[in-house]
């Protein structure tokens, strides 16, 4: 194998990895400090008022010392920077746990709703940007196009009220939120009722990011069918169906995915808004209540995982493009 050739897409790697660790740890220190100048009090949150009033003075230091709030707040960043390089991210306030566990938790529900999100909305952009530019000027492509512009300045939170009013309150065919029926306990939850859960969270994801996908698929297609190649196909008289497995899809497929990585942070920001209308018990939701509540811990857990998320997604992106672009695969665009 010539390693000369990827030598170039091997130094970006290695540049992006350190890129990234650079920027966790900036984003810790960001997180770190705008969580210690909360006027929430640790260990009042933690005990609440009740528990304030009938703490004796010698455990009121214990848990202060444990806290660290008579720490420098250097030292007291060093300490939980190096707890959770060792995998300690420390103890929630809110849930009583370890913030790994109640992280590991959360991340896999929203991992369900956002990869089903991502994957729907992927599929349905790039069908429709290929009719759209299939059919320039015509009125399914001013359908298309103008759905995609009205969802993408439309709020998330506005649509996700919107589709439980109609298919939560009118029709009454899903349910309005959480991720399992109330009073079942989670072990006897089917399948079934999983996805009835999931479908509008997951609608409401794909719909907002179907805009973007469309409209640059749209705008590439309407391009590729400009092209000679695809006018001397035509003209020997090749049906659209062919012309778009033979000739165009090889030109939008790359650069159609590079985009849907890239909108990982989008579909992220967005599950915040969906899990906290439905009440999904996701990532997005436990940030929320970590910082109503103060929960320090899992607030800095959750910042940091979900930046390592969108981090991940932007590589993944860029990594693509080398794909896409034969200059980057020779290395020259890395220099």
């Amino acid at each position: 194998m010539d390693i000369g050739r990827y030598s170039g897409i091997l130094k970006y790697v290695v540049k992006s990895i350190i890129k990234i660790i650079s920027l966790l740890i900036a984003v810790s220190i960001l997180s770190f400090v705008l969580v210690s100048a909360s006027p929430v009090d640790p260990v009042r949150a933690y005990i609440g008022e009740v528990g304030m009033a009938n703490m004796s003075v010698e455990n009121l230091a214990k848990l202060e010392a444990y806290f660290g709030i008579n720490t420098p707040p250097i030292e007291r960043y060093w300490n939980w920077f190096t707890g959770f390089v060792q995998g300690d991210m420390g103890s929630s306030l809110l849930y009583r746990q370890p913030v790994a566990s109640v992280i590991h938790v959360k991340f896999m529900n929203s991992m369900v709703l956002m990869t089903t999100a991502w994957i729907f909305s992927g599929l349905l952009g790039f069908l429709f940007g290929i009719i759209a530019g299939l059919y320039r000027g015509r009125w399914i492509d001013k359908a298309i196009k103008g759905y995609s512009l009205l969802i993408a300045s439309m709020p998330t939170f506005w649509l996700a009220l919107v589709l439980v009013m109609i298919f939560s309150v009118w029709l009454q065919i899903l349910p309005i939120g959480l991720s399992v029926p109330i009073g079942v306990n989670a072990a006897e939850v089917s399948i079934l009722d999983s996805i009835k859960h999931l479908i509008l969270p997951a609608l409401t994801l794909s719909v907002i990011g179907i805009a973007n996908i469309t409209l640059h698929t749209r705008e590439k297609m309407i391009d590729i069918m400009g092209e000679d190649y695809i006018l001397f196909a035509k003209a020997r008289g090749k049906s659209n169906l062919s012309i778009i497995r033979h000739h165009a899809l090889r030109n939008i497929l790359l650069p159609a995915i590079t985009l849907q990585f890239a909108s990982i942070s989008e579909i992220f920001g967005g599950s915040v808004l969906v899990e906290q209308v439905f009440s999904y018990p996701g990532l997005g939701k436990a940030a929320v209540s970590a910082g109503l509540s103060g929960d320090a811990p899992l607030l800095l857990g959750i910042a940091v995982i979900s930046a390592a998320l969108v981090f991940f997604g932007n590589l993944v992106a860029n990594l693509l493009y080398g794909i896409v672009d034969p200059r980057i695969r020779r290395g020259s665009a890395y220099e």
